[in-house]
């Protein structure tokens, strides 16, 4: 059985693609194309190690007309998608292999699915990390079962090191790249969508440099069903996918540094497997604003109580932007692939998210200093039912008249109307009040 394009276009079939032992520590030589068979395959040895995430119809549907399905990966034990591809990797391992253990290189999500799941299959697992790395993902490496290193500043460093421990002690170097054995586990999620959403029109992954997932899920969609639109997002600060889908061959844009806001979606494309299946199958690649994906976060967190990482909310952030207008009335599922964001990014990305949602605003305004006058700014505030969430006082450095204050005000309100509605009767009150634009 082959899996064919909606342009009749055939992929080359996959040889076995188990790693045998050589002199090579990673698993780049396994690179072919994959069939339904080996997606098929995977689900089945993965069934009873990974979570069958939910596919819930969302609240935001009416919001964005309509019908959205969320994949809820995040859900995941380590909190990310990639726990599909790595644990099929990692069981397809010789025994010998197995024996001797694993060894990875960096603090994605990709490393702590490696920690974790060679921990619960018993396969030694070595985390080397630059020093740089965040302590909460030390310590959760740790805790799934991993012996972590730091070692070096800076991210290559800890590769280099790690590749000379693997070539000394047998370990095996992974790194994050587009083997079939990878692609297949990951694309067992475009399996679960078709068998929890019934008659799907469109699936929305998120895209950029590691697009494994993407192209992973479109290869086993495609062949369940040719006429499901396949749809990849990334952001316009790295727009990676497009760049190297228009070149013919992964890119190697040196301004893609795994940005630490939008984590894997920022990074280098990493395979010429997942840029043809994606270059085959995929129907359509957008890229969102850093704005729109904020505010997704955003919605997530209001309506599905969902705390996600930029990676997780770039799929609905193309519906927030309206960069798929084709869709309207359809019904669409979008996977929310991770939700592994640092607790002080988190607290950053939602402050800077009720700003842009005109849900947070900042006024000035000059009073006189006089008993009374900042209990009637007061009273309008409350009268128009903002909430004050801070406000200082300036009586030095201010320009104006003598005995006056200058009052910088920050007030919660519920939407962009209710912002108009405040910044009318403020105005109306005192007209030189100034507005801070976002």
């Amino acid at each position: 059985m082959k899996i064919v394009s909606r342009n009749e276009e055939l992929l080359r079939d996959a040889l076995s693609c188990i790693p045998q032992p050589s002199s090579r520590t990673s698993l780049a030589s396994c690179n072919k194309l994959i069939r339904f068979e080996d997606i098929s395959a995977a689900a089945f040895k993965i069934q009873c190690g990974v979570q069958k995430t939910p596919c819930m119809y969302s609240r935001l549907s009416k919001q964005y007309g309509m019908d959205i399905y969320l994949k809820k990966e995040f859900l995941q034990y380590t909190g990310s998608v990639k726990e599909r591809g790595v644990l099929y990797l990692l069981m397809s391992l010789p025994q010998e292999q197995q024996r001797k253990g694993v060894i990875v290189a960096s603090d994605s999500n990709f490393s702590m699915a490696v920690a974790y799941h060679a921990s619960e299959l018993r396969v030694p697992v070595f985390v080397i990390v630059p020093t740089s790395t965040a302590p909460a993902r030390v310590r959760m490496c740790r805790e799934y079962g991993a012996m972590v290193i730091s070692y070096g500043t800076a991210a290559k460093d800890a590769q280099v090191h790690a590749r000379r421990l693997a070539q000394e002690n047998g370990y095996l170097y992974l790194e994050e790249e587009d083997s079939a054995v990878y692609l297949s586990g990951l694309g067992t999620v475009g399996l679960e969508m078709y068998e929890q959403v019934p008659k799907l029109d469109a699936v929305i992954f998120p895209a950029g440099g590691h697009c494994g997932l993407l192209a992973g899920s479109a290869a086993a969609l495609k062949h369940l069903n040719p006429h499901i639109s396949v749809i990849g997002v990334e952001s316009e600060n790295f727009p990676v996918l497009q760049q190297s889908l228009k070149a013919g061959h992964p890119t190697d844009d040196q301004a893609c540094n795994n940005h630490h806001f939008y984590g894997d979606v920022s990074g280098v494309c990493f395979g010429s497997n997942s840029l043809q299946l994606t270059g085959k199958l995929v129907d359509k690649v957008v890229a969102v604003r850093e704005e729109d994906i904020l505010i997704s976060m955003l919605r997530l967190l209001e309506y599905e109580r969902a705390t996600v990482d930029a990676e997780g909310a770039i799929g609905l952030a193309a519906l927030v932007a309206g960069k798929l207008p084709e869709l309207k009335g359809k019904r669409v599922a979008v996977v929310i692939c991770s939700g592994n964001l640092e607790l002080h990014l988190l607290q950053q990305c939602i402050a800077r998210a009720l700003t842009l949602d005109n849900r947070v605003c900042r006024f000035s305004l000059v009073i006189s200093d006089c008993p009374g006058d900042m209990s009637k700014l007061l009273e309008i505030l409350a009268r128009e039912e903002a909430r004050v969430l801070d406000i200082k006082q300036e009586r030095t450095f201010v320009t104006s008249e003598l005995f006056t204050v200058e009052v910088i005000c920050t007030v919660e309100t519920r939407d962009k109307l209710h912002t108009a509605q405040l910044r009318n009767a403020l105005l109306e009150r005192y007209p030189t009040a100034a507005w801070m634009e976002r």
